[in-house]
């Protein structure tokens, strides 16, 4: 039997010099801004916790020139959380927003798409324009782990816990999967970075940072029927998150499966 989960978003970065033109491809209006919020996610069932992604470091911030508001780590503290108690991670795709830090989580196992991994260490890694999402230290910390027998790979579709499950997306990267979570308000899909921001699978627009154009649209599809309704559709990076939901008394963390304060998807 499914168990009910609570769902929260935890804040750890943003990036406001961005444009339109860095969210979508053949938008009519490059040069507006358009802001990019970054989340880790936490999933809990009475003392069960269950991490999705886990951000980046400072020293990735540095490297990259992105700046964090906080520590990814850290920030779990917000929900009563300590790195060190988490035992369960599933980690979306290797992009270095959402795979650093995997040494912080010394107790944790990592569920993974085969097909992830096989794309990140493998020959498409000879193109710098598909390898720039990636970091090379946080590739070879999975490979430790997977060496240390701690990592769950699965091929599709499958089941983390009951009432929690993973879904291979492809299209932004080869192995990008989904979570699908039930909870009180029904089945909710964390859709990371198959959505970028919600105006992606709303308004069927490509986001640049793509391998499959093709697997990218199809996952707009999927995404939607992973979820009860579309407003239970949670995109990977959009600031309307932040103001649609009910804030934490953190500051930075969002509960998403409490009602919202209004429909994110209405017209």
């Amino acid at each position: 039997m499914d168990e009910l989960w609570q769902v929260f978003a935890l804040k750890y970065s943003e990036r406001n010099a961005r444009t339109r033109n860095d969210s979508f491809m053949f938008d009519d209006d490059h040069a507006s801004a358009h802001d990019m919020d970054y989340f880790i996610w936490v999933l809990r069932s009475g003392s069960r916790v269950i991490l999705v992604d886990t951000g980046y470091t400072a020293e990735e911030a540095a490297a990259r020139d992105r700046p964090i508001l906080r520590d990814p780590a850290e920030a779990l503290a917000g929900v009563g959380v300590a790195a060190e108690d988490v035992d369960t991670v599933v980690i979306t795709h290797l992009h270095y927003d959402h795979a650093g830090g995997l040494d912080r989580f010394p107790n944790a196992v990592f569920h993974l798409q085969a097909a992830e991994m096989a794309f990140a260490t493998g020959p498409c890694m000879c193109e710098g324009v598909l390898r720039m999402p990636f970091t090379a230290e946080h590739v070879c910390q999975m490979v430790r782990r997977v060496y240390s027998g701690r990592v769950v790979f699965h091929d599709g579709a499958a089941q983390v816990a009951p009432g929690v499950e993973v879904h291979c997306i492809g299209g932004h990267s080869r192995g990008l999967q989904a979570v699908r979570v039930k909870t009180e308000a029904g089945w909710m899909c964390l859709a990371s970075d198959a959505s970028h921001y919600y105006e992606n699978f709303l308004q069927r627009r490509l986001f640049p940072i793509v391998v499959d154009a093709e697997d990218m649209l199809k996952g707009f599809d999927t995404i939607q029927q992973l979820a009860s309704t579309p407003s239970l559709v949670i995109p990977g990076h959009d600031p309307l998150v932040t103001r649609a939901f009910p804030a934490l008394d953190c500051e930075f963390g969002w509960r998403l499966d409490a009602p919202p304060l209004f429909d994110p998807v209405a017209p």
